[in-house]
């Protein structure tokens, strides 16, 4: 089967010739100047042919203007990677229906997921004007991914299918294939990703740093004068494309970063050369620039209460909400809640891999997982904690997914003390003490220790209902607080019986999108993570999995990278949630939670509802953050 990416979806794009629009592009009034002056092109000599052209009135929204700032609040200097995820310019992307489209290439040529030709834009340009072509993928994939020294770690695991990478060929200019022998339907989706595998560096700017390319001598100067100790570390410094703290470095981004690190202010530029324009001629970003404060994060919801930002939910939780809230009759800012993409907004993992021979059984046991699932009272954590705005639910998909049912969110989410009650006693567990705390089947007291990074008082408090949830129920719930990466590798060395962590990262899925998130398939899932890790490294570490459900999930999860079409996918889909859902793998609690969106009163086409989802949303990038305009200036 063939598919053309570029029709296969309905689309709210248009692809038009450069002379489609009759009285051409109209020039960006902050960009006059420089194309007066000859430091810059006209506008339709930096677009390419065939721009993407975006529909504004299409999408509902108001075509914009030029000009202006955008403002936001972040807390560390790493915190600058959010505006190549806000941006969204990737080789394929997701719209708002949650469709891969062509971005950055003009089309794609799929083949059984087996086969892809990429079709660059013809006459796309870096931003800094030089032009983008296939010797920019060619450099990435020969260069660098399979370069001895910069890819010694070998290719990314989005581009191994059987242990086998793709086959790469330049056709012209402007065409590339990527072959692999069996399917590899996660490609991609690898590509659209909020954290994508870059397949495209600019090959005129980075070869200077390159042992290929460069002599020695220039080598250890550049290195010397970079603060890097070899070519290779002085190559990944400046290359660095996710977090773009590099200014010299060019870009296909709609902004590109102006500051040099470090600084506790990074300005972000818009790219001249970007290649998007609305339904009106106007080349896209609207906004000139983007500026981000750095800054304790604690004082983020202070600031942008008092009108010092201009777009924010980073750092902002629900429990702001009424304080913002309350902020907006100063006239600076509008509230809005959207939604999180969550599958829960907290999550109970029951380690399937504890070395605790008292506990492992005992985890193991569905009616366990089942019955502390229908111990928690959901109505009471949404309304003390979210005012009843959340949805109290298993840890599945939400219902902006297609492949949502209320069968998945209702499995084992009722709260129903007695049966939970009656799920234990059948199990063995039908003993108590003196305090009325229930024995393990052994014999051993039922202190349930629940560990956490506890990275928020919104999970403590959460807990410590939870806590008292289980007490009804004869568990002696324990909450023990560490730091994230403390916590990761206490649960991988089978030390912690039960951990806590917000639910499915990715709920809005379609049957198009990888199901592994519910399978075991990698270390860092904390209810499995040693069989995770026997299928991520193809069985050579890790334990496989010895409970038949979990290998099913397994094989389902296979099964779907070769299915032949949509309608098989989500098939297999549906299998797989009805497993996670009915054997309780995750406990989840609420989800649907509100996430606090603060726009300025005058920063347009800011979408009053969303999901606020870092996949595959990107948070605000798939609304088209250079959509945004400013109003009155």
């Amino acid at each position: 089967m063939r598919t053309l990416l570029a029709v296969a979806y309905g689309l709210v794009l248009l692809a038009l010739p450069a002379g489609a629009f009759a009285d051409g592009y109209i020039e960006t009034p902050s960009l006059e100047q420089k194309v007066k002056n000859g430091e810059l092109p006209p506008v339709a000599e930096r677009l390419p042919q065939t721009p993407r052209v975006i529909d504004m009135t299409a999408l509902g929204r108001e075509p914009g203007r030029h000009g202006g700032r955008i403002r936001m609040l972040m807390g560390k200097q790493k915190d600058i990677r959010m505006m190549t995820v806000y941006g969204y310019a990737r080789f394929v992307v997701f719209n708002e229906n949650y469709e891969l489209v062509p971005d950055i290439l003009e089309s794609v040529d799929n083949e059984e997921n087996r086969v892809f030709t990429f079709h660059l834009r013809k006459g796309h340009k870096w931003s800094d004007g030089h032009p983008f072509t296939s010797e920019d993928i060619r450099y990435v994939w020969e260069d660098v991914l399979n370069d001895e020294e910069l890819g010694a770690g070998g290719l990314p695991a989005q581009l191994i299918v059987n242990g086998r990478g793709p086959q790469f060929e330049v056709i012209d200019e402007t065409t590339v294939r990527f072959t692999w022998q069996d399917p590899n339907p996660e490609f991609l989706l690898a590509l659209a990703a909020p954290r994508p595998i870059f397949l495209a560096m600019p090959a005129h700017y980075m070869k200077q740093f390159h042992k290929r390319y460069q002599t020695e001598e220039k080598l250890k100067e550049l290195a010397a004068e970079t603060g890097a100790r070899n070519w290779r570390g002085m190559h990944i410094r400046q290359g660095r494309q996710y977090r773009p703290e590099n200014p010299d470095l060019p870009t296909l981004d709609p902004w590109h970063n102006i500051i040099n690190p470090p600084s506790e202010q990074f300005e972000f530029a818009r790219n001249p050369y970007f290649h998007r324009v609305d339904e009106n001629a106007r080349q896209l970003p609207y906004v000139d620039k983007v500026v981000m404060s750095m800054g304790s994060t604690a004082l983020v919801p202070a600031k942008t209460g008092a009108g010092d930002s201009d777009l924010q939910a980073r750092y902002l939780r629900f429990d702001n909400f009424t304080f913002l809230k309350e902020s907006e009759k100063q006239g600076k800012i509008k509230v809005s809640l959207w939604r999180d993409g969550k599958g829960s907004q907290l999550a109970l993992l029951p380690n399937l891999n504890v070395d605790d021979e008292n506990w492992k059984p005992v985890v193991r046991d569905v009616r366990f997982r089942r019955a502390l699932s229908m111990a928690i009272d959901r109505e009471e954590i949404n309304q003390a904690v979210y005012l009843g705005l959340a949805r109290e639910s298993a840890d599945t998909v939400i219902e902006d997914s297609p492949l949502f049912k209320p069968e998945y969110q209702e499995a084992w989410s009722q709260y129903d003390p007695d049966a939970a009650n009656r799920l234990l006693d059948e199990m063995g567990m039908d003993k108590r003490n003196d305090d009325d705390v229930r024995l393990l089947p052994n014999g051993a007291t039922a202190d349930l220790i629940i560990e956490t990074a506890g990275e928020s008082t919104e999970q403590t408090d959460l807990l410590e209902l939870i806590a008292d949830h289980f007490t009804e129920i004869g568990i002696k719930a324990f909450i023990k607080t560490s730091q994230r990466d403390i916590l990761r590798k206490r649960v991988f060395a089978g030390q912690t019986v039960m951990s806590v962590w917000s639910g499915l990262d990715n709920a809005v899925v379609t049957s198009q999108m990888s199901p592994r998130e519910i399978a075991p398939s990698a270390e860092d899932q904390l209810q499995w993570p040693r069989w995770g890790n026997y299928y991520q490294t193809g069985g050579k570490l890790g334990e496989e999995p010895e409970l038949p459900e979990v290998k099913e999930l397994a094989k389902l999860a296979e099964s779907w990278v070769v299915a032949k079409d949509s309608a098989q996918r989500a098939e297999i889909w549906h299998k797989m949630l009805a497993i996670y859902t009915d054997q309780v793998f995750s406990i989840g609690t609420v989800n649907g939670v509100r996430q606090p969106v603060v726009v300025a009163t005058n920063l347009k086409n800011v979408p009053k509802e969303g999901v606020f989802s870092f996949a595959p949303g990107a948070y605000f990038g798939m609304y088209g953050m250079d959509t945004f305009w400013i109003d009155g200036e």
